[in-house]
């Protein structure tokens, strides 16, 4: 694991390196505490830090103040290394940022002790970290395709309405639904049904660019939100889409020959939003043409009038 030490001393630089290396660590050494903030600010900065209390430019407590005023989802671990033993100073330094001390000169057991704490900690925090970005994740995308799901997508339209407001650039919207996607179910089973699902969502993904967005909106419907794509660009992109799902067959784990599997898509561009409408008038649009595509025989696109703000 990588350490930080920071000591502006050379020879107790040198001291606590050696003992940092018996014990296995991959040492980075600062020489101030101007260096080891900047250190430790780096991408690959390491998650465990030992600095000096007394240094030239930046003392010890500054740099734990300057790393936790940063906006920073990976947690460092400080152990601040003084020669003061006065309770208010170990208060004083605690309150800047630090976890943990060490009274120089330092013992080599004392001081693996305090780091093994120090990596029981960060690993404990990396859990948490990971256990969040769990649940978001499962709060956010659909569990059998894990595209977004009907609430995120519909809240990234949201944002990109917000931002093409800003930006001044149209918006469009693809609303998909699987053709006779119970026939699958019924002659087939579920599984199969899954399966389809899972690759309808996996072309969905490879026919759009990677800042538009692709949602599971329910049962077999697709939302698909296209950010800048202008009318005459979302009628060679919605047909582009369709023909992604139509033109090759769907590979059937069950034995079966490959399924034919086609979708029907309404389409709608967003010219200009001042943000004081709902999003339900555009779901609308979109709806209706999908109902006119299935009505025209289904596996093609029918476009909506864009829907023109006063």
């Amino acid at each position: 694991m990588k350490i930080l030490i920071a000591d502006d001393d050379p020879v107790s630089l040198r001291i606590l390196e050696r003992m940092l290396q018996q014990s296995g660590y991959e040492i980075l050494k600062a020489h101030d505490g101007r260096e080891a903030a900047a250190m430790l600010a780096a991408p690959d900065a390491p998650r465990l830090a030992i600095v000096d209390w007394m240094m030239p430019g930046l003392d010890g407590p500054g740099v734990c103040r300057e790393v936790r005023s940063r906006k920073d989802d990976r947690y460092v671990y400080i152990v601040l290394l003084t020669a003061k033993q006065a309770s208010e100073d170990i208060v004083s330094g605690l309150q800047a940022g630090a976890d943990d001390y060490l009274t120089k000169p330092c013992h080599p057991a004392e001081l693996e002790a305090r780091l093994h704490t120090g990596r029981r900690i960060l690993q404990l925090e990396d859990k948490l970290v990971e256990a969040r970005e769990e649940m978001h994740f499962k709060a956010t995308h659909d569990g059998l395709t894990t595209l977004w799901n009907r609430a995120a997508i519909l809240a990234l339209l949201h944002s990109e309405l917000s931002r093409a407001v800003r930006d001044r650039s149209p918006v469009s919207l693809v609303l998909c639904d699987i053709d006779h996607f119970k026939r699958v179910n019924d002659a087939h089973g579920h599984p199969v049904g899954d399966e389809v699902l899972r690759e309808v969502s996996r072309r969905l993904l490879d026919s759009v660019r990677l800042h538009d967005a692709v949602g599971r909106y329910g049962g077999e419907e697709f939302l698909i939100v296209l950010g800048g794509c202008d009318f005459p660009n979302l009628q060679v992109r919605a047909e582009q889409i369709r023909q992604r799902i139509a033109d090759v067959p769907f590979p059937a784990s069950d034995g079966a020959l490959a399924l034919p599997i086609s979708m029907s898509a309404g389409a709608v561009t967003i010219p200009e939003w001042d943000g004081s409408l709902c999003l339900d008038p555009f779901i609308k649009q979109a709806d209706d043409a999908l109902y006119q595509a299935k009505a025209s025989g289904r596996n093609c696109v029918v476009f909506a009038e864009s829907l023109v703000l006063a």
